[in-house]
């Protein structure tokens, strides 16, 4: 299928899930990524979940991060198709943007070469590790300016398509993904 279609046909199946069923699919995946080769790092970026998108609720992953001691990165949209970095800290003030995401007022900002595993949002993904994001390309042009090796893991709560068909040069697939039942690795 093209892009296109999933992301019309992924976002109204996320929106027909429960919320009670939606929390629990998050704890669940929050709980298989405690399985993934992932935690010999400090540097954790993530997305905080956007509730009108329906999102994976990364709070239970967050507090995981925050329980082992983790330099926890979150994003903020600051500029066409562009997103800065900001160090969670106690003192991290939030507003919610005009697009519903929770994001820093301000704070330490993070090169984005600092990271060393990135939790992805994601609508759908492929058997090939290839995410589909809402279309503004802001993780795919995160994800170029990476350090190289950086480990890149999807949040879904379903599992894969066989292909998206219209992926291009500037996808970067994922090296994880983690759904309520598998965790798929690329």
């Amino acid at each position: 299928m093209l892009k296109k279609e999933l992301r019309l046909q992924y976002a109204e199946q996320r929106k027909l899930l429960p919320p009670e069923i939606r929390e629990q699919k998050s704890l669940e995946i929050s709980n298989r990524c405690l399985e993934l080769p992932i935690w010999d790092y400090q540097f954790y970026h993530i997305f905080l979940s956007i509730p009108e998108k329906y999102e994976v609720d990364t709070s239970f992953l967050l507090t995981v991060l925050q329980g082992r001691d983790k330099d926890i990165i979150v994003p903020k949209v600051s500029g066409k198709g562009q997103l800065s970095h900001y160090l969670l800290t106690d003192a991290t003030v939030f507003r919610t943007s005009k697009w519903g995401i929770p994001e820093p007022v301000s704070g330490v900002q993070v090169p984005p070469e600092r990271p060393e595993v990135v939790f992805l949002p994601l609508l759908a993904f492929d058997l090939g590790g290839y995410r589909l994001g809402y279309g503004g390309g802001f993780y795919d042009r995160f994800l170029a300016k990476c350090r190289e090796g950086v480990l890149k893991v999807g949040l879904s709560y379903f599992g894969p398509i066989e292909k998206i068909e219209d992926t291009h040069s500037l996808d970067v697939a994922m090296d994880y993904c983690v759904t309520p039942e598998k965790t798929y690795a690329f």
